[in-house]
């Protein structure tokens, strides 16, 4: 049971922060690679919020939401929609990005461990006969939490269908009126809303540092091709298979292995199936 949940937690860790980097990727096809500066630069506003401008825990963690959002809504608006259509460009132009976010923010001394910000909820709860602190059962709890309401928001809201639209066929739905510059604007702040959610459930459990950022990027990026890019579902089942490989490779093997793990997954689904668990691109291309 330990395993067991411990690899839920995990997964849903995981998923936290790939979901807006697939979300992104699904809709307008722009690989968002500034995801890691954007999730890193949240946790510093919320700690900026609660330690220098004495903003309450809950008002801190809307206005940083509200504040990332917006940046990456900006990040489409000024530099990506130039350069959209241009495979290189785009990831040149967004891992520029958000290198500059995080070593910016290097630059002005935000390094240390006195960075942190607090958990939701103090203390520990048995659960079958396991104990587990309250935030990591919250981490359970918001993953779940993001992927209803990402399903609901795409099958239930004209924006959400809009979305779907966009990444069905966006010839098609730009013939039907639906705006692709505006779809993707909405994408990236949608995306970069929902790496500052993870960022905000997860970074309590440790420091903020610039390497998290980093290793976010790497994760997500991990999640999302084992998955199949474009695949919202494949990010998901790709998170459960990378997190309860983790934690069978720690508990089993050794915790060195654990970034061995991902690295192999990555090249098995690869050589198994090019396009991802869940991804369809090889395969219709072959077929064409």
């Amino acid at each position: 049971m330990g395993i067991f949940i411990y690899s839920m937690v995990v997964s849903m860790t995981l998923l936290l922060t790939a979901i807006g980097f697939a979300l992104v990727y699904g809709v307008s096809r722009l690989p968002n690679f500034a995801h890691g500066g954007l999730y890193i630069l949240t946790g510093y506003l919320v700690w900026g919020f609660l330690n220098r401008l004495g903003v309450n825990y809950i008002g801190a963690t809307i206005l940083s939401l509200i504040i990332v959002a917006a940046v990456g809504a900006t990040i489409y608006q000024f530099v990506l929609k130039r350069v959209r259509g241009m495979p290189d460009s785009e990831i040149i132009a967004s891992f520029s990005l958000g290198l500059a976010v995080m070593e910016g923010l290097r630059s002005l001394g935000l390094v240390g461990y006195a960075y942190t910000i607090p958990v939701f909820v103090r203390g520990t709860v048995v659960v079958a006969g396991v104990p587990v602190d309250w935030q990591r059962l919250i981490i359970i709890g918001v993953g779940l939490g993001v992927v209803a309401f990402l399903w609901a928001f795409t099958h239930y809201t004209k924006p959400g269908l809009a979305l779907r639209a966009m990444a069905q066929d966006e010839r098609a739905a730009m013939m039907l009126g639906i705006d692709s510059d505006l779809m993707a604007v909405v994408c990236l702040a949608l995306g970069s809303a929902l790496a500052a959610v993870a960022a905000i459930t997860i970074l309590p459990l440790g420091n903020i540092t610039i390497e998290t950022g980093y290793n976010v990027l790497i994760y997500a990026v991990a999640v999302c091709m084992i998955g199949g890019l474009g695949s919202w579902p494949g990010a998901v089942v790709a998170a459960f298979v990378l997190g309860f490989a983790q934690i069978l490779t720690t508990a089993y093997i050794s915790p060195q292995w654990h970034m061995v793990v991902v690295l192999l997954a990555i090249l098995l689904t690869f050589i198994v199936r090019p396009s991802g668990l869940l991804g369809r691109q090889k395969q219709l291309e072959e077929r064409v």
